[in-house]
């Protein structure tokens, strides 16, 4: 169980609950934290205090006061009007995530909501009734009002949820699960509900967590072709990158030694050549820069998982409800946009290893395209321009979202971030990558077949066997995709599993 408290939720913990359906209560002086700001809400509507999103309309229309009598109708109306998504699904992790950041955004006191609306969620969660929540449609600013308002809808029983292994109505599901749906809204529920950057924050932490996953598969397809094209080891000298200390470049130096450790296959400079090209020589530069930039967004994220992004927010000492823009999601978009940039390259220079190996001109050592049968056989050429099709698309992806607004709501929302397409294109990009991948690794053990597949270090020789219990040498042309896909798949799965590789990619945590 998940102990949700507003102010200590870790990376971890977050997965454990989108992914791998961990429950989750609610901690005791959360608990307080809620009834003491929904307190001053209900005191502020009893004397009449104007503050925007409790009394008045929302956005351009945020000077309209609202009479007493339609605060219930004014919250409900927000959920139902601001359900404009379009596009494909979120995945049910995504939207799992994105309901246990707004409960952790809701408990840490600054929203006035009742702790029954918070509970319904959390209610939600652990009995796995998910909202239907459309991917596209946000803006990023004033948080992720769409995807947001199709999470919130189910707790007024409206809207469709995903439970039972079905789509339904929220109405048939709470029934099957017991859920009470909330009969009206309080003043500011509707707003608190879905004035936040929790859709982007899901999918950017699931995206980050998988990449760091993929940073090992990329280091563990970097080794194996290193071995293939017999690469100098010299170059992850720890002498060397403690001349330039930047952290991730020393630590993937490290993870290479960890890898290679034990090859016969490696040379020393000057044993067989002098130097190896840049996508052998500058694994550790270009690797850990990347690997750098996963953790400086993991701290953005985390910061932003514990954040109140809410407006207005419920202060004390004094008490106000101050309105300002903590929705605005410019600091994850930036950062994710950053993701996506970092992630690609991994791909990017994972595709240039792979036409070395492909090379006969450059390598020298294999026959060209790696076909036992020049000439009748093509081999593995279209490999190759499968992996150079999803690096270009990735180059495409990577163009930062968050340089880009569109003034909204009548030109009062004038700057946005789009971090929500952040986080989406960081995802595709991803999704890429480990595609890329996959196919260095498909295309390093047929390589490896041209020498007998000998005098592997332990890890790699692990890679190879693996897939070579799959996936046969390829003797004539055939369909390659099917195999493509099942490396693919060993990926996704974490079958290279490296409790040493993942602490060592982790260990700044």
């Amino acid at each position: 169980m998940i102990i949700l408290d507003g102010n200590s939720l870790s990376l971890d913990d977050f997965i454990r609950v989108a992914r791998d359906k961990a429950f989750v209560k609610i901690d005791e002086h959360a608990v307080r934290n809620v009834e003491k700001a929904y307190e001053s809400v209900q005191k502020r509507v009893r004397n009449k205090d104007v503050v925007y999103g409790i009394n008045t309309g929302f956005g351009r229309l945020s000077d309209v006061r609202i009479a007493e009598a339609d605060l219930s109708a004014l919250q409900k109306n927000l959920l139902r009007s601001h359900a404009c998504g379009t596009g494909a699904l979120f995945d049910v992790e995504t939207v799992r995530g994105m309901m246990v950041l707004r409960v952790n955004a809701l408990i840490k006191g600054y929203s006035g909501v009742r702790l029954k609306t918070v509970q319904t969620l959390v209610d939600m969660l652990n009995e796995n009734v998910v909202p239907v929540v459309y991917s596209q449609g946000s803006l990023g600013a004033s948080g992720d009002l769409v995807p947001l308002a199709h999470m919130a809808l189910p707790l007024i029983g409206e809207g469709d949820v995903f439970a039972e292994g079905q789509r339904m109505s929220a109405e048939k599901a709470f029934s099957i699960h017991g859920i009470s749906k909330l009969e009206r809204l309080k003043a500011k529920e509707g707003l608190a509900l879905i004035n936040g950057t929790q859709a982007m924050a899901s999918v950017g932490a699931l995206t980050l967590y998988d990449a760091m996953e993929t940073f090992k598969h990329a280091s563990l397809s970097a080794g194996l072709t290193f071995e293939a094209l017999n690469g100098i080891i010299d170059v992850f000298d720890e002498r060397i990158h403690e001349a330039r200390p930047h952290e991730g470049q020393m630590e993937t130096a490290k993870i290479m030694r960890t890898i290679l450790q034990g090859s016969r296959n490696t040379t020393h400079q000057g044993d067989d050549h002098v130097q190896d090209a840049y996508s052998l020589r500058t694994i550790p530069q270009v690797h850990g820069a990347s690997l750098d930039a996963f953790h400086y967004v993991r701290k953005v994220l985390e910061t932003e998982m514990n954040s109140a992004t809410d407006n207005p927010l419920v202060l004390f000492e004094p008490e106000a409800a101050l309105s300002a823009g903590n929705f605005h999601g410019q600091p994850l978009a930036i950062a994710l946009d950053f993701l996506a940039v970092a992630i690609s390259e991994l791909a990017s220079i994972s595709e240039r290893r792979i036409e070395r190996l492909v090379n006969a001109d450059i390598n020298k050592k294999f026959p060209p395209f790696l076909a036992k049968v020049k000439g009748r056989n093509s081999g593995f050429m279209i490999v190759q321009y499968t992996a150079a099709s999803l690096v270009s698309e990735n180059k495409s992806l990577a163009h930062p979202a968050s340089v880009d607004s569109i003034p909204s709501s009548g030109n009062q929302e004038d700057h946005v971030s789009m971090g929500t397409i952040a986080a989406r294109k960081a995802r595709s990009i991803l999704e890429h990558t480990r595609k890329v991948i996959a196919l260095e690794m498909f295309t390093a053990t047929q390589a490896l077949d041209f020498t007998g597949g000998n005098h592997l270090a332990q890890r790699t020789k692990r890679v190879y066997q693996t897939i070579r219990d799959a996936v046969p040498f390829i003797e004539e042309d055939t369909m390659m995709q099917p195999w493509m896909d099942k490396v693919e798949d060993m990926l996704k799965r974490n079958l290279f599993k490296d409790d040493t590789l993942e602490a060592m990619i982790w260990k700044r945590r």
